[in-house]
């Protein structure tokens, strides 16, 4: 009998460890020995060699060849919109997961004050996968947090989520391709906005008139928050000839388009339309499919930009 208990409380004691142990936190798991790939799915800051810089730079060379007519390049720059509002009829709010990642990549979201005004604008909000967790997470009355998308569709399914807060939301419709913003907020008036996987979408030529824009909502001192597709990428691998607009510009299959950074020109784009550079890093991420022994290598870039005092 005594040894039965003894064996339960063993028993007890490993679930307790197992269950509560202090699990790595995000962002901060490193492959030092390869032999380890495939014991968890995912490995952070992953160290390229120059023979896989290579053989990427092979296959972007490969599928970088535009096939597409002048009238199709056309069409999916006049109709984008229409591409979008498609894809948020099929996906609705269940493509995208709520990103409560950004809290821990972007700590300056975590504060946003307690008494004082506060306004957050993000530019191409979607279905509302970061404007949601932000009015979830802080307890500021005096918040407010702004977004626009190109796409009606995707603003009146956020408008309609569960998590949507009227009095602390403010969305709307916005092509930011366009060379002057209506918005419903003064120039010089964010503390934040935030562009995660937004700029990709639009075409090149427009990027510097976005970042212009930008920089005139931000207040003195705000913050731009940016993180977006790098260059060599999985998904930029995994294109097929035929699909690319443009030097590392592509459509999917659904009509939408992406566009794939390096650092240099993300460093360049903003320095342009003086902001000062806090931070410019390529996130090489390693995913693993265990059961098939797959690696992917994704590749992100991360940034925060600000606009003098």
């Amino acid at each position: 009998m005594l040894g039965m208990n003894i064996i339960r409380q063993i028993k007890i004691f490993r679930y307790c460890h197992t269950r509560y142990r202090k699990k790595p936190k995000f962002g901060s798991r490193y492959l030092l020995d390869k032999t380890r790939t495939f014991q968890f799915n995912a490995w952070d800051d992953v160290e390229w060699d120059e023979n896989q810089e290579q053989e990427a730079l092979k296959k972007v060379q490969a599928n970088s060849v535009i096939k597409f007519s002048n009238e199709d390049i056309a069409k999916y720059e006049n109709d984008a919109y229409k591409f979008w509002d498609a894809f948020y009829d099929i996906h609705d709010n269940k493509f995208f997961k709520d990103r409560h990642w950004l809290f821990t990549e972007f700590p300056e979201l975590n504060d946003t004050g307690k008494e004082k005004e506060f306004n957050i604008f993000e530019v191409g909000c979607g279905v509302g996968n970061t404007i949601c967790p932000i009015i979830q997470y802080s307890k500021n009355e005096k918040l407010k947090v702004y977004g626009c998308d190109f796409s009606e569709k995707a603003i009146n399914i956020l408008k309609n989520c569960e998590t949507f807060d009227k009095k602390r939301c403010d969305v709307f419709v916005l092509d930011i391709s366009n060379e002057n913003w209506l918005l419903p907020f003064d120039q010089n008036s964010m503390d934040i906005i935030i562009m995660i996987f937004v700029l990709s979408a639009i075409n090149p030529e427009r990027f510097k008139n976005v970042i212009s824009n930008i920089y005139q909502y931000l207040k003195p001192g705000g913050i731009l928050l940016f993180r977006d597709y790098g260059r060599y990428d999985l998904a930029q691998l995994r294109f097929k000839p035929g699909r690319s607009l443009g030097c590392n510009f592509y459509v999917r299959g659904d009509g939408t388009r992406v566009y794939f950074f390096s650092q240099e020109e993300i460093r360049h784009l903003f320095k342009e339309s003086n902001f000062i550079e806090l931070e410019n890093k390529a996130d090489r991420r390693l995913q693993v499919n265990r059961g098939k022994l797959l690696k992917m290598y994704r590749v992100w870039i991360q940034a925060k930009y600000q606009k003098p005092t």
